[in-house]
Order: structure tokens, then sequence, then C-alpha cells
């Protein structure tokens, strides 16, 4: 049974399932481990880390009644993952109200624009990355991730293209956490998993600009050069001692294809890393939803049936697991119902993907609009159902993201003309 405990209740012999607060603040960089040792106790208490879940059927227990405010939960048994991983069931938080955590992505993709603004201008300019910076973001994504799945990832998704290079970074992190936290890998890969998104292109900062930003096809020559981004990244990332195998292997190898013919090595199946192989599917997916100088974004439903379709290019398990991630229609999508109506979508519904709540606006039988509507698709009381999704610009709609945000939201601002860098996937 899992229970959560003060930090002055924790003895010898206790199972650490996890510790709350910010994981720079406590001295361990696991979080889940049976305490034995008297020094990591000492440790422990003297931190900054104030309240903690223990598991006691793995461990100690405690004596007296169980926090009135954390009640005991039993974990689900874990369950067999991919290439031998053992997927452990991530414990959710009770979500916050709906605005609240779109309001707090906001802020944090803000923050996270003009970090990576200023570590990318860094690597440019030939100087090591300031780790320090970037560790409070992923630690940031992590906890909006955990307190609503889909906020920042939809937020993210409406970036500016003369922006790509940098909030790409951002959002593939954001993007690799979520999709580990489905695999119910454990907090510490899911840190390492988002680290290396955020890290994954950098190797772009060391292209040419105007290769990078060249508004249309790259010729032979110019793809070439584009191409050695995956090695010139990990070079720029062997400098930092404090990184882990698994963070430059992501850098090289995020281009590899599960068919062996992607890029540098033409790595196949499981000669691709498991985050590497994460890391594939998260890259594209952003690339095709995103605005970019040279293309136009893909709507984000219609896009994960078309990367479904890509037979070799992903890890198929993970691509399954990806699509449970974000959803089969993502919030925004655009969706005709079984009465004929339009809506979008604006929240999943975890236990039936096909059935997320969407606002309706819109008749199609009378092509004209109607008064907005939300309507939750998993109610039983609700007998509509989508049968298809819907290309906005077949109909006209444009900005059909102010059916889903919530008012007063302030987006992320746009870059000043110096620090423009469109860039290319």
């Amino acid at each position: 049974m899992l229970k959560r405990i003060h930090t002055d209740q924790v003895r010898l012999g206790m199972f650490i399932q996890s510790l709350e607060g910010n994981w720079l603040s406590h001295p361990f960089w696991k979080t889940r481990f049976m305490l034995e040792n008297p020094g990591d106790l000492r440790a422990l208490q003297n931190s900054g880390v104030q309240w903690l879940w223990i598991d006691d059927a793995r461990g100690l227990g405690v004596t007296g009644t169980a926090d009135a405010q954390a009640p005991a939960q039993s974990p689900a048994a874990p369950a067999a993952g991919i290439a031998g991983l053992v997927i452990e069931p991530v414990i959710e938080p009770p979500p916050p109200s709906y605005p609240d955590e779109f309001h707090e992505a906001a802020r944090i993709l803000e923050r996270s624009r003009k970090t990576l603004i200023g570590l990318f201008h860094e690597a440019r300019m030939g100087r090591a990355i300031d780790l320090d910076l970037c560790l409070p973001l992923v630690e940031d994504i992590c906890a909006s991730l955990a307190r609503d799945a889909s906020a920042l990832i939809s937020l993210a998704r409406l970036k500016n293209k003369d922006e790509y290079t940098y909030m790409h970074s951002v959002t593939v992190c954001a993007l690799m956490v979520a999709l580990a936290r489905q695999l119910g890998l454990d907090v510490e890969a899911q840190r390492e998993a988002g680290l290396a998104g955020m890290l994954h292109d950098i190797g772009k900062m060391a292209m040419p600009p105007a290769i990078l930003n060249k508004p249309g096809k790259l010729d032979e020559a110019e793809l070439a050069i584009m191409r050695t981004h995956p090695e010139r990244g990990h070079e720029i990332l062997r400098q930092h001692t404090r990184l882990s195998a698994q963070v430059l292997d992501v850098c090289l190898h995020h281009h590899e294809r599960y068919d062996g013919t992607g890029y540098p090595h033409r790595l196949a199946g499981n000669q691709i890393s498991l985050l590497a192989r994460m890391a594939a599917i998260c890259d594209v997916y952003d690339a095709i939803t995103s605005d970019r100088p040279y293309k136009c974004a893909w709507e984000a439903a219609g896009s994960l049936a078309r990367m479904a379709s890509w037979e070799g290019h992903f890890d198929p398990q993970l691509f399954q697991a990806f699509v449970k991630a974000i959803g089969i229609y993502p919030i925004g999508s655009l969706v005709r119902l079984e009465s004929g109506q339009l809506g979008v979508v604006v929240q999943q519904n975890p236990e039936n993907l096909t059935r997320p709540q969407v606002k309706v606006f819109f008749c199609t039988h009378r092509r004209q609009a109607i008064a907005k509507e939300l309507r939750d698709l998993a109610d039983v009381r609700i007998y509509d159902r989508i049968v298809q999704r819907e290309d906005p610009a077949r109909w006209g709609f444009r900005n059909l993201e102010r059916l889903w945000l919530p008012d007063g939201l302030v987006l992320p601002g746009t870059l000043p003309e110096r620090d423009r860098n469109g860039g290319r996937h």
C-alpha cells in the first residue's frame, strides 16, 4: 500500500516510492529505493523534502493512521515492458481545474522559450551547454504533465513558425515525458527522456543558417549537410560530462528508422535504444504538426493517421503507446459527430480515447454556426459520437484554438527579429 508520510516519520527499512517537491532540492538522483543506509536517512531528513510516499508492501510501514489528505492507494501489478523493461504504473495526483493548468503551462513555455534562446545561442558560439538551466525546465514540464497530461503539449503545438527551432526542443521534451509516463517508466527515466528531448536537436546550431532557414526544398548537397546535425550535436554534448550516455545517444540516433533506413548509422529494430526510438516518434510528430517557414502544419489527428501508415518508420509498440499518450483525437482536433455537428476536442478521456469532451459550434446539415455547447461524449446520457476527423482548411475555419483555450490566456511571446530561427526538421 502507498502512504504519504512526513519526513520526520521516515526510518530505515522503508521503501521510498517517491519524494515530493522539486527534484533539485533533495540529495538523491533516484526517488524509488529501499532506505537502508543511515547516511541516506540523515541526508533525507536534512534536505528540503517535507513529504514523501512509501510502499509498505515492499518495506516497513508506519504506526498510526495514514495522512487524511493522502489516503493509501493500491498500485496495479507491474506490466511487461518494451524490450524487457518492467513497466510500473504511474500514481496520478488529483488533476487541477482545467483552465488553471493551461495558464501555468503557458508560463512554463515562456520561461523555456527564453532560456533555450540563450542556450542555443551559446551552443552556436561554440560554448558549453549550461545543464543547470535545462534541468529546472525539465522538472517544470514533468510537473505540468503530472497535473494535466494535455495542457502544455496542446499549447506547445501553437508555436510561431519563426521560433520553431527553440520551441520544437521544448515540445519534444514534453512529448518524451508524456510517452515515458504512458510506458510506466519511473520518475528518473521520465526526466532523462525529457532532457534528451530538449537537447536532441542541438546540432542544428552548427548548421549554416542559409540551409537551416531555407524556405524551399533542399538540394542534394544541402540535404547532405543537414543530415550531419545529429553527429554535430553529439560532438557538442560530449563536452558535457554530466550528461548520460542515453541523452547523447538520443541526439545521435533520433533520425534512425525502425526498418534500418534512417541515418546516420542505419540502425534497425532494437539496435536503436528505447529513448532514441521514442524520440523518433516525438520529433516527427511535432515537426509535421507545426508551422515552419517552408511548410504549413498538418492537423494533429490526421498526422497520427499518416504516421501510422508509414510502415517501417517507427517502433509499432511505441507508436501505439504514443497515440494513447496524446489521444486519438488530440486537443484542438476538429471532428464530425454522428449528429452532423462539428466540434473541437477540448479535453481527453483517458478511459476511452474515442469519447473525449468536444465543444460543438457548427451544423453541417444547415452549413451554419450554432450555439457553442460543451459535450462530454463519455457521458452515458450523450448518444452522439465521433464519426470522422475533419480538416479545418476544408471548411475555411481559422483560429479554432479560441474554442479550446481558456479565457485570458497569454501565449508565449513572439521572438524579436534578431532571435528568429525558423529551422528545418
